[in-house]
């Protein structure tokens, strides 16, 4: 499955690891995700994953 917030699109991000004496070796940065359970209108449940700082971000926004 891959690793994509289900809400906000993110995804995994690509760089370089940069020595001193400025060789690269590729690198991954992966977004933090978790799995939420979400209930339905319908009181059905289902699962998805949401990165972290998006759970925060919909909390806020409830208030």
């Amino acid at each position: 499955m891959a690793r994509i917030c289900e809400i906000s699109g993110k995804s995994v991000m690509v760089g370089y690891n940069v020595s001193h004496a400025h060789n690269k070796t590729k690198k991954k940065s992966f977004p933090n995700l978790h799995t939420i359970r979400i209930v339905n209108e319908d009181g059905t449940r289902i699962k998805i994953k949401v990165a972290a700082s998006t759970i925060r971000t919909l909390k806020k926004k409830r208030k």
